[in-house]
């Protein structure tokens, strides 16, 4: 009871009914307090269209766009839009504003863009939207100039400025603006190809430098292609990026290797000067210690010990220094020279202290045969002194001689006063001594008229012998006094290291012995010795130290020797001489790296490395034969290829087949490598030249078809299609434009085949519009008769008697062929009509109804919500038929068989007709492009 109360005296706006709430909303005023809380109450009520009513009534804005966020209905839209665009409502700028910044829905937003009352609501909502197809749309259809401008500025794609730039046809600025825009990106294009091209020129040529080998313009080539690629400003892509730094560091490497090569080969330079150098030092030092032993005094075993250990060392050193440069010719011949001095006088001393003890007992014998004899057999070279007891012989022979020669001839003593005269004016000391000790008892025991003079002169000559004795003492004195102080000083010099030490020490005592006996005095020869003797106590660790290295060198070497001659055991058949160059070179390194050695073990393993390294170059040069004799063979097979009758490619292919195959193969001999790559190079040049000129031709004439195809398209753009009849001349242009396909792949021919096909599609569209206008026309010529069958069909329908209209009288010309068949069928229709009922009229209203909806998908592709059942089953049957046909209708067909089928449907009430008429005009007045308009002022009249 208390609820059915309630229900009476409550509020209407509070009715359980929506339609009752509906209606009381109405009559509810937003000024009356209650009334306003009524409404407030309604905007949360549960049916939209009652929320929707009440926001309106109360005119809240932002909660209308709140409502709107979260029902998104057309209705709510277009109240919505309407409020904020000011049309209804009181709603501030300054709201409207900050609603539209917040709005996401685009089709409000295009709306508040294209109604707003105010330029800066519109704005706003411009900048809302992001679509450039919405953009365009603002541009091109808004009437507010200023909302035009913005919206064409933010338009930045090349499809959107063409567009714009086509149908901008309200605002010439936009039109312009859009121009000018299209123009600056295709510059920005053209530059970034150009860009892009100059950098693809710039790869290619760091990528061919990277590829060719060091030449003398390497690096400044190198160079200012860098400074080519830093001067592009576009910035290269990912890929062009990798390659750049990939070349780059190729042809870095290749500078770094042409440094390393130029480093390595004045680094070998050097160590050949050096060992040039050490050689000249070792072989003047060697001639030198022979020169001393021919001009010093007698020679002992201690000389001969020594220029032994001398000769030993020379030969060590001087292999070694072979190993790290061959010597040259005078310098070989000098040595080979001094060896054999060294031979000779060696021999000599060996023979002497072989017959020295026939030579003593031949002395004290008194044996003057077997003296003579003796001394012989020696054999003394004369540039050597002789040796005592060789001398005490050969004096005796030489007193027993000059005695005889003296009784026969004592003219001969003068003769060698004579010669030992010349020896005191050149200071050969020894010389002279030696030969004023023979002369002196000749001339003293001769007896006769010229024995004074002789014996007077032999005094001049003696007493200049003892003034050169004197001298030499003069001079060798403080030269021995300050050996001895020097070698004093350097056994107390702790600063030195061992090396320098035993240079310095063995420098001093070549200088000592270079005195001879000249100055020589026991003291001074105590001090020296012990000198010497604290230096060699010194050196005797270092020493050890050195023989320790000089054992592990040797066992390297030999080491080294076993690895060569494993290698050289079992040689592979197909090893690669370069490789084995390096093992050669490398060896060599290693060996001079191994040094010293002791000096018994040098000889016999330096022989037996020779004889490796001997056998490893004649393993290298039978491979470097062989190699040879298999890139002849390339060589002529790619002579053979030159001059072949194989397609160009094959031949192309199997030239860089044996090019890979020389590459995979090593060094010829050094005399026979670059003929023979000059050979097959030429051969492969005159090959790849072929393949040029082939591509040369074949891409002339790919141009010379794009030329015509250039031109063709030239033709066809500047021709447009003034008639029906000219379907035939565009056929011609198809035809001749297949024949010149295909083009060549490439941007330009894609560029091509794109304007054919939308120039092909642009003339069909007009050669279709242009049959659709001769439609048009002919029924607008039909229009008379369509109207003298509607007034036949009222006059039938309203009981008169039924006629038949006659199209020649009405029309004065014939009937279109189409329209004759419908024209009889709707004089038939009238006489089939018995009665024209409410069934008949709905018939009759459907079926105009479905020719208005196909009619309205040809000219607009839409239709109404109401027609979408209609839209559904027309085009499930223009489906049909196009399947049945095997190809699609044209626009002009389907429109005339439409066309007939309308001036056939009969009888056609008055009004029925007229209900529908103006759809039918704008309809075929938007397939015309403004033809139709002709047809709406007869239909009007009818």
């Amino acid at each position: 009871m208390q609820g059915l109360l309630r229900r009476l005296f409550a509020p209407r706006w509070q009715h359980p009914s929506p339609d009752v709430r509906r209606r009381a909303l109405e009559q509810l005023d937003p000024g009356r307090p209650d009334d306003r809380r009524g409404l407030e109450a309604l905007t949360r009520d549960s049916h939209a269209d009652i929320r929707l009513a009440a926001l309106c009534a109360l005119d809240d804005l932002p909660g209308l766009a709140q409502a709107f966020a979260e029902q998104s209905d057309d209705a709510w839209r277009a109240a919505l839009a309407a409020r904020l665009c000011g049309r209804e409502g009181q709603s501030p700028l300054a709201e409207r504003q900050r609603q539209v910044e917040q709005l996401d829905d685009t089709r409000l937003l295009r709306d508040v863009a294209f109604h707003g009352d105010n330029l800066d609501l519109r704005l706003a909502a411009l900048a809302r939207l992001n679509d450039e197809r919405d953009l365009i749309d603002q541009a091109c259809h808004n009437r507010v100039a200023t909302v035009r401008h913005r919206a064409a500025q933010r338009v930045s794609s090349e499809a959107g400025l063409k567009r714009l730039l086509k149908e901008s046809r309200r605002d010439r600025q936009v039109a312009q603006r859009a121009r000018e825009h299209l123009n600056r990106l295709k510059a920005d294009a053209q530059w970034v190809r150009d860009q892009q091209q100059r950098r693809d020129v710039l790869l290619e040529q760091l990528e061919s430098l990277a590829r060719s080998v060091w030449e003398p313009h390497y690096q400044t080539r190198l160079r200012h292609l860098q400074k080519e690629w830093e001067t592009l400003a576009h910035p290269p892509g990912s890929d062009a990026e990798a390659r750049y730094q990939h070349a780059v560091t190729r042809a870095e490497k290749t500078l770094h290797d042409r440094a390393a090569e130029e480093h390595a080969r004045k680094q070998h330079q050097r160590r050949q000067q050096s060992a040039d150098d050490e050689r000249e030092t070792l072989l003047a030092a060697f001639e030198s210690s022979l020169d001393e032993l021919s001009q010093g005094q007698a020679p002992g075993a201690q000389n001969f010990a020594s220029l032994r250990a001398q000769r030993r060392l020379a030969g060590q050193q001087w292999q070694a220094l072979s190993d790290i440069h061959p010597p040259a010719e005078p310098a070989r011949q000098r040595y080979a020279q001094a060896m054999k001095r060294y031979e000779r006088y060696s021999a000599a001393w060996q023979r002497y202290l072989d017959a020295t003890p026939e030579l003593e007992h031949a002395l004290k014998n008194d044996d003057p045969q077997a003296l003579s004899a003796q001394a012989k057999a020696c054999q003394w070279p004369e540039e050597l002194p002789l040796p005592p007891l060789l001398a005490q012989a050969r004096r005796q022979a030489q007193q027993r001689k000059d005695a005889s020669r003296a009784d026969a001839e004592p003219h001969s003593l003068d003769q060698a006063l004579g010669t030992l005269e010349q020896h005191l004016e050149r200071g050969e000391f020894n010389e002279a001594n030696r030969l004023h000790q023979q002369l002196k008892p000749h001339i003293q025991a001769l007896r006769g008229p010229d024995s004074e003079s002789l014996q007077a002169r032999l005094r001049q000559l003696g007493a200049r012998l003892a003034e050169l004795r004197d001298w030499r003492g003069f001079v060798a004195g403080p030269k021995r006094e300050q050996l001895c102080t020097s070698i004093e000083t350097l056994a107390y010099n702790v600063e030195l290291t061992d090396t320098a030490l035993d240079r310095r020490h063995r420098q001093l005592v070549k200088e000592w012995k270079a005195l001879g006996d000249a100055a020589a005095t026991r003291e001074m020869s105590r001090r020296f010795r012990a000198a010497s003797d604290r230096i060699h106590q010194r050196l005797k660790p270092w020493r050890e130290r050195l023989d320790q290295q000089r054992s592990a060198n040797l066992a390297a070497r030999e080491a080294l020797c076993e690895q060569l001659e494993m290698l050289l055991k079992q040689p592979a058949d197909n090893a690669d001489p370069d490789a084995l160059r390096q093992i050669r070179d490398r060896s060599r390194y290693q060996w001079r790296e191994y040094s010293p050695v002791p000096r018994q073990d040098a000889e016999a393993v330096g022989r037996r490395f020779g004889r490796a390294r001997h056998r490893l170059q004649a393993l290298i040069d039978r491979r470097a034969r062989e190699i040879a004799a298999h890139k002849r063979a390339l060589v002529e097979q790619v002579q053979a290829l030159e001059h072949g009758t194989e397609p160009l490619d094959t031949r192309i292919a199997r030239a860089k087949a044996l090019q890979q195959e020389w590459r995979q193969l090593g060094r010829a001999p050094k005399g026979e490598e670059k003929p023979l790559w000059r050979t097959f190079r030429r051969s492969c040049d005159r090959l790849f030249a072929a393949r040029n000129a082939h591509r040369n031709e074949r891409a002339e004439r790919q141009q010379q078809r794009l030329d015509a195809m250039q031109a063709l398209l030239d033709r066809m753009d500047a021709w447009q299609p003034q008639d029906t009849t000219d379907a035939p001349a565009l056929e011609a242009f198809i035809r001749e434009a297949e024949a010149l396909e295909p083009l060549p792949r490439g941007r330009r021919s894609d560029g091509m085949q794109k304007r054919l096909t939308g120039i092909i599609r642009a003339r069909r569209e007009r050669l279709d519009q242009l049959e659709t206008d001769a439609v048009i026309t002919r029924w607008q010529q039909s229009v008379p008769l369509l109207n003298a069958h509607l007034a036949a069909d009222q006059a039938a329908l309203n009981g008169d008697a039924v006629r038949e209209v006659d199209a020649a009288p009405v029309l004065g010309a014939p009937l279109f062929e189409r329209f004759a068949e419908a024209h009889r069928q709707r004089n038939a229709s009238r006489h089939r009509a018995k009665h024209f009922d409410a069934r008949a009229h709905e018939v009759q209203r459907d079926s105009l109804a479905r020719l208005r909806v196909h009619l309205s998908l040809l000219a607009t592709g839409q239709v109404r919500q109401s027609d979408e059942p209609l839209r559904l089953a027309i085009q499930v049957e223009r489906l049909n038929e196009g399947l049945g046909l095997g190809h699609e209708r044209s626009t002009a067909d389907e429109l005339g068989s439409l066309l007939a089928d309308l001036l056939a449907l009969g009888p056609m009430p008055q009004g029925l007709w007229e209900a529908n008429v103006n759809d039918f005009d704008a309809l075929i007045h938007q397939l015309s492009g403004g033809q139709g308009n002709e047809v709406s002022d007869e239909h009007k009249d009818v």
